[in-house]
């Protein structure tokens, strides 16, 4: 990760205790600035302050606290000076910069109607760092792939439990191939710009050379717009849950289309007692489940086949 492109994204005084400091940029998961808050980082799921000095600390009242000028000056750099031309992006309350980091805003929302037209007097951000973890899913890519083809799959997990991230690798290897399977054209609906972290549309995440994806897009209108218009042998999501979501599974699986996708759970039983997912459960729509270990970002604790025959069951951590 390229710490260089994070520091300079925040106002002058917040950037130079970052650049006194020595977080560790590699288990950084987020940094969140809050108005008369103090300066908060979240590394490997647990929180620290940041000091003026730039060092780390878990006593509150040791923390730099952040100005409202500091917010929106890192809003001036975030937005090259530019946030009216991020309005489509901030309507669903996120913006992407270089490097595929998410900043999540929170302010006053301006309302259209029922709609959401747009926010301002911003006054919450965080950012989220985006973090590529190549070859992450080497242990679980020969059960997703065997006889020559993608089998349906579905990734079960806590949040921040890391299934983003193998969701996204099993997209590249997937679209690369590998040395037994050739590779394939895969379609990716990325409705917050999580998986291909794009910037003014270009993926700033490696998804692979076959790999077409609609940014910022719904899902269940994405997953149909893929279909129509770009043929992909592999449909990828992440994160399903509503019932317009579950007809487009359904219309893609109709298509021909094998199917990549994620949702929040803790274990196969609490995937099968929800309604729309138990029914496609019940179905065996999935040729596989693999669940992530809660608390433990990167490690798979079950893999089961699509009747929920038990293949794996040892925690590994791909990570």
């Amino acid at each position: 990760m390229k710490q260089d492109e994070l520091i300079r994204l925040f106002a002058g005084r917040l950037r130079r205790i970052l650049e006194r400091g020595s977080p560790d940029w590699e288990r950084l998961q987020e940094i969140r600035l809050r108005v008369n808050e103090p300066f908060l980082m979240l590394v490997d799921g647990r929180e620290y302050f940041l000091t003026e000095e730039g060092t780390v600390t878990g006593e509150r009242q040791k923390a730099c606290r952040v100005s409202a000028q500091e917010i929106r000056e890192t809003l001036e750099y975030i937005s090259s000076y530019s946030l009216y031309a991020f309005a489509q992006e901030l309507r669903q309350g996120f913006l992407t910069v270089p490097g595929g980091h998410r900043v999540g805003v929170a302010g006053r929302v301006i309302l259209e109607g029922e709609r959401v037209k747009g926010m301002q007097h911003i006054s919450y951000l965080n950012i989220r760092v985006s973090h590529e973890k190549k070859g992450c899913a080497d242990q679980v890519l020969p059960y997703v792939i065997g006889e020559g083809q993608v089998r349906h799959t579905l990734l079960i997990s806590p949040p921040r439990c890391g299934k983003t991230t193998l969701l996204r690798d099993l997209i590249r290897q997937i679209s690369d191939g590998t040395g037994e399977f050739p590779g394939c054209t895969v379609g990716v609906v990325d409705e917050r710009s999580e998986l291909g972290g794009s910037y003014l549309g270009v993926p700033q995440n490696d998804l692979g050379i076959r790999t077409d994806l609609l940014d910022c897009c719904p899902k269940a209108e994405g997953m149909l717009m893929l279909v129509r218009s770009m043929a992909p042998a592999v449909v990828a999501v992440d994160e399903i849950g509503g019932d317009a979501d579950i007809r487009a599974l359904e219309t893609v699986l109709h298509c021909g289309c094998r199917l990549l996708a994620t949702v929040h759970g803790d274990s196969m039983e609490d995937v099968r007692s929800r309604p729309l997912l138990g029914r496609l459960v019940s179905s065996h729509v999935f040729e596989r489940y693999i669940v992530l270990e809660g608390g433990k970002a990167g490690v798979v604790r079950e893999i089961f086949d699509g009747r929920g025959t038990r293949l794996y069951g040892r925690g590994a951590c791909l990570c």
